[in-house]
């Protein structure tokens, strides 16, 4: 057997000076490339994962309507509670909660029955420590933190791609690759599409182009990997991404977060087959300064992220059968909540449970889904935090199932078993496939 060197596209670009598209003078028309598939050949969802960094106040995004809750959320936040009436009132999601106001493009999406809302969420370990909590989300391994490979990665190695050439498969928006991507081989890591080309003088890059080209036209693996990347980076440099315009009106917040996201969107719209798309938005650690009469820090950090998302899925939703929307889900999730009762600073500490949101054109959207634990303080973890009711990872395990039709749980959360569904996404229920199948996939110094 021929030896197979370990070259991933990421390797490449760094080995070519961030590499090159292209044949001269081809263009987008004349390049064919599909989407992974499912077996009855409808394409594959795209996969974003937006993590807020710091440990999000749940109670804050969506907060009690009713008593006996709404009584104790009132007198564990006399100046951080959001109000019933009034300019800032809470947006009425059901009978029982409220969505922050400043978050009024959710609103939008949840009515539109696209964004779907799970309370008490979030991970079962006993622990406050952001890097702790972080590595086990991230890791898809609760409780360990030695996990040579992240849950996104395990689920790409174990995903039955039937079809379809990918030439972009997994974009990790920003600086940096999570470690939810840990050990993929196929990650490009991205903060503008304009960074996907080749750092040359103009003068000579035409003829660079050329000669990587014939440099790498043969057929051993280095060859097929460097032709990818040119194919990918060809039609990404055709379309101009430094002149994209946004469809529909679509307003992105001003910064990284709103950036990344378009990065994200035209990307899905190349058509290069994205399977998995990751990015954050940090700044959630409110000890202090949370807010000012429901106004300040964390609102408009809350009103960034809603902003931001009602502009990605607008600029997405294009109608007609080849909707993006109709294989996009969206998951945003953070490591952990915050404390019930404020603290002396007008901020919140650590906490534990969360809230977790599903965005998409297949999500059973309009509803708060989980089981509400309570705030009297018997009913709270450690009698201080919100308890946490839906393990994070069967939402997670719901949308690898129904919408990426992955039932490989064994493999991408080692020992996570009894998945149910909560029905939050539309698909096809797959049993799942428990088991110690990590040790199939992965040699033992990537376990």
């Amino acid at each position: 057997m021929t030896h197979q060197p370990n070259l991933t596209r990421r390797q490449f670009l760094i080995g070519c000076s961030g590499a090159i598209a292209a044949l001269v003078g081809s263009r987008l028309t004349s390049l064919a490339f599909a989407a992974p598939q499912h077996a009855d050949g409808t394409p594959r969802d795209v996969l974003l994962v937006v993590f807020l960094r710091g440990g999000a106040d749940g109670l804050s995004m969506v907060a009690p309507l009713q008593d006996p809750d709404r009584q104790y959320y009132e007198m564990a936040r006399p100046m951080l509670q959001i109000p019933l009436s009034g300019k800032h009132a809470l947006l009425p999601l059901d009978d029982n909660f409220g969505l922050h106001p400043f978050a009024a493009p959710f609103y939008e999406l949840y009515q539109e029955g696209k964004l779907a809302i799970i309370h008490a969420a979030g991970l079962t370990s006993n622990t406050r420590s952001h890097f702790d909590a972080m590595a086990y989300m991230e890791l898809g391994t609760p409780g360990r933190k030695t996990t040579h490979t992240g849950w996104l990665t395990r689920h790409l190695a174990t995903a039955n791609t039937t079809s379809g050439r990918s030439l972009f498969p997994v974009l990790a928006a920003g600086g940096s690759q999570p470690d939810s991507l840990l050990a993929s081989r196929d990650t490009v890591t991205m903060s503008t599409p304009d960074d996907f080309s080749l750092i040359a003088h103009w003068y000579y890059r035409d003829d660079l182009r050329a000669g990587l080209r014939r440099l790498y036209a043969g057929e051993t693996f280095l060859d097929q990997v460097a032709q990818e990347t040119l194919d990918a980076m060809d039609i990404i440099e055709t379309v101009n991404p430094g002149d994209y315009q946004p469809a529909h009106g679509a307003q992105y917040p001003e910064g990284d977060f709103g950036d990344n996201l378009q990065v994200v969107a035209q990307i899905i719209k190349l058509g290069l087959g994205l399977q998995v798309a990751t990015l954050d938005l940090g700044g959630w650690d409110t000890h202090e300064a949370q807010a000012w009469d429901v106004e300040g820090y964390f609102a408009d950090l809350f009103h960034e992220l809603a902003q931001g998302l009602h502009a990605f899925y607008m600029d997405l939703d294009t109608g007609g059968t080849d909707n993006p929307v109709n294989r996009l889900t969206v998951v945003v999730m953070s490591e952990f909540g915050r404390r019930v009762r404020e603290n002396a600073s007008r901020g919140t500490d650590h906490g534990h449970g969360n809230v977790m949101w599903v965005l998409g054109g297949h999500v059973n959207g309009g509803q708060v889904y989980g089981s509400w634990p309570g705030l009297h303080t018997d009913q709270l973890y450690q009698r201080a935090d919100l308890a946490i009711t839906t393990d994070y990872r069967q939402v997670l395990s719901e949308i690898l199932i129904r919408r990426l039709g992955n039932p490989h749980l064994g493999t991408i959360f080692p020992g996570y078993t009894g998945y149910r569904a909560l029905g939050i996404v539309q698909g096809e229920d797959l049993p799942p496939i428990y088991g110690d199948a990590y040790r199939v996939f992965w040699p033992r110094w990537m376990r």
